[in-house]
């Protein structure tokens, strides 16, 4: 009797342990974390951004299935979705969240402050009101910043379109990001004496629209990196290019997709930068409170040369040495 009384209270100590357990281990012993991945949806941009991060992980000794979970969500470009699958990573008790553009990073912020969260492809952290400061963020989110220089494009939009009078500025107002970056290429037109036309839309559904409405009233068209806009832009293309307007882009994902050029950043380096900032919060190095938001200090002319010859125009070869 006393034996099965020993044997039970073992069996007990054993249970309760196995219960307490919130994290799995893998075959040698060592935890596994559980990351969540929200993307807003899918373009080239944010999909290069999410495939960066992981295999900067990868490249850093942590990899989806054996020390690592990847809880991979899409929101398909839903505010809704964005909730639902942040409120899921909570309930997970997710070890690190990423969330991929604005959308998605607040969905994750307004969840939990209590779970490291990790965001990319966000212009301005702080304007979007996810950190106190980019530089000193104050609670638990980080990541880098997809600020893309701005007035550079500007400047080369001047460049390849000839007797450069307005450009058509086009854009979702809801998007933060795309709000920030217009307040600057407006900045820059104004200091160049060059007018231009706001071209804002709320769904997709306007894009062809709204771009056919700039037609004789703009030589050119700005659009930043902004998510609709971007899942929108052969639709762009579709009216731009017959009505032989040149289209300066907020990134190179959208130039080769209807655009026609511009100075890019990598998103694919971008996701990469992130996963560094992720092994430090995995290894306990550092927290998000004090990691200041990062970005990447190189750009590169990004050429659709379809579009060029189909709208008849010339990319000056002294860009392509800058």
């Amino acid at each position: 009797m006393k034996y099965l009384s020993s044997l039970f209270l073992i069996m007990s100590m054993i249970f309760i342990s196995c219960s307490n357990s919130s994290s799995p281990s893998n075959a040698s012993g060592d935890k596994v974390f559980k990351i969540g991945i929200l993307q807003l949806i899918e373009h080239d941009a944010l999909d290069a951004s999410y495939r960066g991060f992981v295999d900067g992980l990868k490249e850093a000794g942590y990899e989806d299935g054996k020390n690592i979970t990847i809880d991979y969500q899409n929101a398909q470009g839903e505010q809704a979705n964005c909730v639902t699958i942040a409120q899921k990573f909570v309930n997970d008790k997710s070890d690190l969240i990423l969330a991929i553009a604005t959308p998605a990073a607040q969905a994750v912020a307004n969840m939990t402050k209590d779970i490291p969260i990790l965001v990319t492809a966000v212009t301005d952290p702080a304007a979007a009101k996810l950190v106190a400061d980019n530089n000193a963020p104050g609670g638990n989110v980080s990541g880098t910043s997809d600020l893309t220089p701005v007035e550079a494009q500007i400047e080369l939009l001047n460049e390849i379109t000839p007797n450069l009078k307005t450009v058509g500025l086009l854009y979702c107002s809801s998007e933060q990001n795309s709000v920030f970056q217009m307040d600057i290429a407006k900045k820059k037109l104004d200091s160049m004496g060059i007018k231009y036309i706001d071209a804002t839309v709320t769904s997709a559904n306007e894009i062809q629209q709204m771009v056919q409405s700039l037609i004789g009233r703009v030589e050119a068209i700005y659009t930043p990196t902004d998510n609709m806009i971007a899942a929108g832009m052969a639709t762009v293309a579709l009216v731009a290019e017959p009505a032989k307007l040149p289209v300066v882009c907020g990134e190179g994902g959208m130039t080769m997709l209807g655009g026609t050029a511009t100075y890019a950043i990598s998103y694919y380096e971008l996701g990469k930068l992130t996963a560094t900032q992720a092994v430090s919060i995995l290894k306990g190095e550092k927290q998000p409170a004090n990691m200041p938001i990062e970005t990447l200090k190189t750009f590169d002319l990004v050429v659709n040369t379809n579009m060029v010859n189909s709208i008849g125009i010339t990319i000056p070869e002294s860009l392509y040495n800058k």
